[in-house]
C-alpha cells in the first residue's frame, strides 16, 4: 500500500518542477494549502445536505408545490406478480411479443392482460410531477445560493479581474476560509446527489447522472489536489449561472406555467451560449493554457487538467449544436411540437453534462 502511494502521489506528476509535497507544508501559522485529507470533510457535510435536502423537499418545496397545484399523484399499484417482477427487473421492463406470448401460456392470461401489467409496472416507478417539481426547487435553491456566494467571493479576488492571478505564485497559494467553504460545499452536493440516487425513484436516467455525479466529483476534487483552485472557483461559477435557469424553467413546466417556461428557457439558453462558448473558452481556457504556461510552465497534471477542460469544451460544443438546431427547426417550422423537443435537449443536456 506505503508503494502505491508513493507511486500514485508521485511530485514529478502532481507539482511544478523543483516542488515537493514537503513544500507544501504549512509554512506559518494561519497559513495553509489545500490538502488532500481536506477532501474527506466533504463526505460528512455531504450526509447533511442530503438531510437538509429531505427536509427541503418536504416541508417547503411540497408545500410550494401544493400551492402551484402540482399535488401528489395517486397512482394504482399493478397487482403482485413474482413471475412478471422478475421479468420486469431482471430481464426487461417492456417484453416483445414472443415474450409476452410465453409469459401468457406460462400464467395462462391473456396477451393483453400481460401488456397492461408492464404497462401499468412501468407507469408505478415514473417519478411524478410534483416529485419532480420538488426536486428542480432544491437544485434551484441550492445553486442560486451557491452561485450568490461564490459571485461575491469572487468579486472581491483579483482572480476575477486579472486571471493572471490564478497563477502567480503558483502553487504557494494560500487556502483561505471563503475558498475552503465554497470548495467543500459545491463537493458534498455532488456526493450527496450520489447518495440520493439509491433512494429516489429509480430512473432510466440512472446511470447517466451516476456518470455525471461521479465525473464532476472527480474534476473538483482533482482541481483541489493540485491547488488549482482559483482557477477551479471561475469554472464553477460559471456553470452554476446557467444551472439556475435551468431548473426554474423546470419548475415553470411541471407546474403548467408554459409562458413564463419559455422565457426561462430562452434565458438559460442565451447564459448557456454566453457562458460555454465565449466565457470559458476565450476566459477560462485562455489563462489554464496559455497565461499558466508562461508563468508557471507545464508539467504532467498541467497537461491532464487541460485536457479535462479541453473534453468539457468539446461538450459545451456539442450540446450547444444541437440546442441551437432544433431551435432553428422551431422558429422555422413553427411547430409546438419543435418547442418541446427543444425542452426535452434541456433537460437532456443536464442529465449528461458533467459540472465543473
Amino acid at each position: 500500500m506505503a508503494a502505491f502511494s508513493a507511486w500514485f502521489w508521485n511530485e514529478k506528476f502532481w507539482l511544478p518542477y523543483n516542488v515537493t509535497w514537503a513544500d507544501l507544508a504549512d509554512q506559518a501559522p494561519g497559513v495553509q494549502y489545500p490538502k488532500v485529507g481536506h477532501l474527506l470533510a466533504a463526505f460528512p457535510l455531504a450526509v447533511g445536505i442530503f438531510a437538509v435536502r429531505m427536509l427541503f423537499e418536504r416541508f417547503v418545496a411540497s408545500s410550494c408545490a401544493r400551492s402551484l397545484h402540482v399535488h401528489p399523484e395517486v397512482r394504482q399499484r399493478v397487482q403482485p406478480n413474482a413471475v412478471l417482477e422478475k421479468v420486469f427487473t431482471s430481464i426487461t421492463k417492456n417484453p416483445e411479443s414472443h415474450h409476452l406470448h410465453g409469459l401468457s401460456k406460462q400464467l395462462d392470461w391473456e396477451v393483453c392482460k400481460v401488456q397492461r401489467w408492464f404497462r401499468q409496472r412501468r407507469n408505478q416507478d415514473k417519478p411524478g410531477l410534483h416529485a419532480k417539481f420538488c426536486e428542480s426547487m432544491w437544485r434551484f435553491t441550492f445553486y442560486f445560493c451557491i452561485f450568490t456566494y461564490g459571485f461575491q467571493f469572487l468579486w472581491q479576488s483579483p482572480w476575477l479581474w486579472d486571471t493572471r492571478h490564478c497563477w502567480y505564485g503558483y502553487p504557494f497559494q494560500v487556502l483561505t476560509p471563503p475558498l475552503y467553504r465554497y470548495y467543500m460545499t459545491e463537493l458534498a452536493f455532488y456526493w450527496s446527489l450520489i447518495l440520493s440516487q439509491f433512494t429516489d425513484i429509480r430512473r432510466k436516467d440512472f446511470l447517466a447522472m451516476f456518470v455525471h455525479h461521479l465525473a464532476t466529483v472527480g474534476l473538483i476534487s482533482f482541481s483541489y489536489a493540485t491547488n488549482m483552485v482559483r482557477v477551479g472557483t471561475l469554472v464553477m461559477c460559471l456553470h452554476d449561472a446557467s444551472d439556475i435557469w435551468l431548473e426554474a424553467g423546470k419548475m415553470a413546466k411541471y407546474a403548467k406555467y408554459q409562458r413564463l417556461c419559455d422565457v426561462l428557457f430562452m434565458v438559460f439558453s442565451v447564459t448557456f451560449f454566453v457562458t460555454r462558448l465565449i466565457v470559458f473558452p476565450f476566459w477560462v481556457f485562455n489563462t489554464t493554457m496559455f497565461e499558466s504556461w508562461l508563468i508557471v510552465g507545464p508539467f504532467p497534471s498541467w497537461w491532464l487538467f487541460n485536457v479535462l477542460l479541453l473534453v468539457l469544451q468539446v461538450l459545451h460544443i456539442m450540446w450547444s449544436y444541437l440546442i441551437a438546431r432544433i431551435a432553428i427547426k422551431a422558429i422555422m417550422k413553427g411547430k409546438p411540437a419543435r418547442l418541446q423537443r427543444l425542452y426535452s435537449s434541456f433537460s437532456l443536456y443536464a442529465t449528461m453534462y458533467a459540472v465543473t
